[in-house]
């Protein structure tokens, strides 16, 4: 059974608040009483929590409907009504809220997001008893207001797995032994294509601070990108990472064409996605005549990609995996360079940023005024 769920659409609603209480005193010896009716409690809130060890929209999917519990209603003697209890969504990291009706995107949780709580609906206020309205002219009001509703709205959610690095590559090809020898992740391993029916994570430990995370999606094959197989199911989830892994077998005399055929379909999906720098694996070189192919794929790919890393190695056999760890963290510690590089405003932008500079006048720089 696949319990692997990506999209889910649901209806929120948040409680509604208690309604107040029309009371009044009555005790031995005090002749009428005044009003003493208790406020109606706070509708519960629909909150959303980023939890880093929920994987998947499943136990959301099949519910459909998320309601927060309704305040209570005021008593006498000034008691307020108790507040309606909370309801709390548990999502993974990648996880999107979006209005269902204009799509727009109200809430994002990112891998920094884990245990961020978001409201997306606040409960009804409770009403107001009817020692609240007692005046000078009405010294026994028969008057509270009713509980307020509870804000309702539908959602779609949608998640994207957030991973620094994303595995592409033919069913069978070998990424998920790849995954299972590099990481944490115990993906289903078996010699038949597509044993990867969901997206699988695992975390390569680069040092005792930093890890990287890989992502493995089910094979891909020709068509993909028009929605054959599987693999067009979760190409969005490679979408989010800053590099991709190709896994090329080359026990396969087809093995040049398979890397084409991958390109071709990521590109039909996004062109963004082959435009991310990338690794490419000749996998399989322990078997006879893959070492040649293996090299004829890496001059051919390095015809047209001269700054592609191409490395032959065999996963299955432990041949070339210090190699591809070692490029894997390379890729990434560059693609996090470069992007603190472009976040980093040089220092002469931040001066004339901070002035009104007259474009024909001479700029005196800090320093320079002799």
């Amino acid at each position: 059974m696949n319990l692997f769920a990506d999209e889910a659409v649901i209806e929120c609603q948040a409680g509604k608040g208690g309604n107040g209480c029309i009371s009044f005193r009555r005790e031995k010896y005090i002749p009428r009483g005044g009003p003493n009716g208790g406020d109606g409690g706070k509708g519960g809130d629909v909150i959303f929590i980023c939890k880093r060890n929920v994987k998947t929209l499943a136990n959301i999917r099949f519910k459909h409907f998320f309601r927060a519990k309704a305040g209570g209603d005021g008593q006498g003697w000034n008691k307020y009504g108790r507040d309606g209890e909370d309801i709390t969504i548990a999502v993974p990291p990648g996880t999107a809220i979006r209005d269902f009706e204009t799509n727009e995107i109200i809430k994002e949780f990112t891998t920094e997001s884990e245990d961020e709580q978001f409201i997306l609906l606040h409960g009804g206020n409770g009403g107001w008893g009817n020692v609240h309205f007692k005046t000078p002219t009405n010294q026994a009001p028969r008057i509270a207001n009713k509980g307020q509703p509870g804000e309702e709205r539908k959602v779609r959610l949608e998640l994207s797995i957030m991973a620094d690095i994303g595995l592409v590559g033919f069913p069978n090809a070998g990424k998920s032994t790849l995954l299972d020898a590099f990481t944490n992740a115990r993906p289903k391993i078996a010699p038949y294509p597509f044993t990867t029916k969901i997206p699988n994570l695992g975390v390569l430990r680069a040092d005792a601070e930093r890890d990287v995370i890989i992502a493995d999606i089910p094979g891909i094959i020709e068509g993909a990108s028009e929605g054959k197989g599987l693999g067009i199911q979760f190409l969005k989830h490679i979408s989010r990472t800053q590099g991709l892994l190709f896994m090329i077998d080359c026990s396969d005399d087809e093995c040049f064409s398979a890397y084409k055929t991958l390109c071709s379909e990521l590109e039909g999906f996004s062109k963004e996605l082959l435009e991310k720098p990338h690794i490419v694996l000749c996998n399989k070189i322990d078997v006879e005549g893959a070492q040649e192919r293996a090299d004829k794929v890496a001059a051919e790919i390095k015809k047209t990609e001269k700054d592609t890393v191409v490395l032959p190695v065999s996963v299955a056999a432990h041949i070339g995996m210090n190699e591809i760890r070692l490029s894997i963290l390379k890729l990434v510690t560059e693609l996090e360079e470069k992007k603190e590089a472009e976040t980093i405003e040089p220092p002469v932008n931040k001066f004339l940023a901070s002035r009104s500079v007259d474009e024909d006048a001479e700029i005196q720089f800090p320093g320079s005024e002799n």
